[in-house]
């Protein structure tokens, strides 16, 4: 296969674009063939050796990839081959294939292409953790972003405004500013042109800034401090300038402000469920047109060092992306005219909660599993139901009919369609380490309580209610589900899920 290789340490022109051995993977890992790779900061600082992270020679730089899955490890229950992924890889990126833990993946919704969901992990995730989870940004706060019209200051700007901030948006020209302009900062301010405190104090009206998001660092970080106001949060993100900014303990003193560090990859490591939860989010916004990477440029694999080079250089604006290959992205599915609300979230489906092994399950009886991502019935996944099952029952399948027979005028999903998606969303919410298999094989105490009409949206929780040891040295697994119907409050089934861990 194809890759852009780092030999040694330098700058992004001393890469050698070569043919190597395709990847092997482990158990544990999926191998995926990359369409596109998000640019990203981290991508020079790695091949200068200035990371925190140093890949052994030769590496391919690129930690953020969207793909097709062509192998998977022995180990890997939550992804089967020809699915569309997007990984955070660390490394690895720039090449035409790339082996990835399957804990690093996410499935890629019908409604995302291979471009957008290369550019939306690294930006989006690092900036809404910044904000939801370090700043608890609040609607009506005023927030100060530096370089704003970088890839995680731009998807910042987005994400503050919706999150109903006031958005001051800085940077190094006029044009980078109208980009900012266009995703919705209400003021801006060409810090090459203007003294950057005075014009924040001006339009603050020396009432300062609730929060500072700072992935630039050097010349302005100071200035930026001493315009917070009391309570404020300064947000270090990155150092994008190069320079370690050397701020004065005194003025966090005196503004009783905190300054907090960001760094995402952590967050997802040490807190993968809240990570989860900000995933799936953030897949909603995009899917519902709410945010959108900007895309600066597109650069094929054979000049993806000109990417890092440009990003060095501070030229680009958004998202730079490496594609792989002349593919064409296949016809996706329009939901520009559906509801936020009937879009189905079948996209995330890493565990919830995970255990080391099937002796563990055990120790978690009464243990509350969570909560699934929602899924929309349609009539298409009804009609699919009665075709595999031939039960062709008009409440069913008929909509004409229904309108005119049934209360509501709408199809009714079969309760035994109901049922079977507790396999799909058992999937969701746990995951056993060093078990051959979970098989979901029986049902017990089953209650279909509230019908559910097409276009119902659903999800699942679930409870360890019982563990039993068996002599061949499996595990009898059971579990309380409850499926739930968004906007009612009778669920639409409950029963006691009997499954075999082996």
């Amino acid at each position: 296969m194809k890759a852009l290789l780092c030999k040694n340490y330098g700058n992004s022109q001393n890469l050698v674009f070569q043919n190597i051995e395709d990847p092997q993977i482990s158990d544990k890992q999926v191998l995926i063939s990359v369409k596109a790779c998000g640019v990203n900061f981290p991508d020079n600082l790695m091949i200068q050796g200035k990371y925190q992270f140093k890949p052994s020679f030769p590496f391919a730089p690129g930690g953020e990839v969207s793909g097709i899955i062509i192998a998977i490890g022995k180990k890997v229950t939550h992804f089967s081959i020809g699915a569309r992924v997007l990984a955070l890889c660390g490394w690895g990126g720039f090449a035409e294939q790339v082996a990835v833990d399957e804990n690093r993946v996410f499935h890629i919704p019908d409604q995302i292409d291979m471009i957008t969901a290369a550019g939306t992990l690294y930006n989006y995730g690092t900036s809404y953790y910044a904000l939801k989870q370090k700043a608890a940004i609040k609607p009506g706060e005023t927030i100060l972003i530096i370089g704003a019209a970088g890839g995680v200051g731009l998807a910042a700007v987005e994400l503050a405004k919706e999150m109903g901030a006031i958005v001051i948006a800085c940077a190094s020209s006029d044009e980078k500013l109208k980009i900012c302009k266009t995703k919705g900062a209400d003021f801006i301010i060409n810090y090459k042109k203007v003294n950057l405190k005075e014009q924040i104090r001006e339009i603050t009206k020396n009432s300062g800034v609730d929060i500072v998001y700072d992935p630039v660092g050097g010349e302005y970080a100071e200035a930026a401090l001493r315009t917070m106001a009391w309570n404020g949060r300064y947000l270090i993100i990155g150092f994008a300038s190069g320079q370690i900014p050397q701020l004065p303990f005194n003025l966090p003193l005196l503004k009783g402000c905190s300054i907090i560090g960001i760094f995402w990859g952590s967050f997802a490591e040490k807190e993968p469920q809240e990570n989860l939860k900000n995933m799936g989010e953030l897949v909603q916004w995009l899917i519902s047109g709410k945010i959108k990477p900007h895309i600066f440029k597109i650069y094929p694999l054979e000049n993806a060092a000109d990417a890092l080079q440009d990003l060095q250089d501070q030229k680009v604006i958004g998202k730079a992306i490496i594609k792989l290959g002349n593919w064409i992205e296949p016809k996706l599915i329009d939901t520009s005219n559906k509801l936020k609300s009937d879009i189905d979230q079948e996209e995330i489906l890493l565990p919830v909660v995970k255990f080391k092994n099937k002796f563990e399950l055990k120790k978690n009886i009464g243990r509350e599993l969570g909560k699934t991502n929602w899924l929309t019935i349609s009539q298409e996944r009804i009609n699919q139901f009665a075709g595999a099952t031939l039960d062709f029952q008009w409440i069913h399948i008929d909509p004409e009919k229904a309108k005119t027979f049934l209360p509501g005028g709408n199809t009714i999903a079969h309760g035994y369609l109901t049922m079977s998606l507790v396999s799909y969303f058992v999937y969701q919410l746990i995951s056993i380490e060093n078990v051959n298999s979970l098989l979901n094989y029986g049902i017990d105490k089953a209650r279909f309580i509230s019908p559910v009409p097409v276009e119902s949206i659903i999800r699942m929780s679930a409870s360890i209610s019982n563990v039993e040891e068996l002599p061949n040295g499996s595990i009898k697994l059971f579990l309380h589900c409850i499926i739930e119907i968004k906007g009612q409050e009778k669920p639409a089934f409950v029963a006691e899920i009997i499954s075999m861990v082996f």
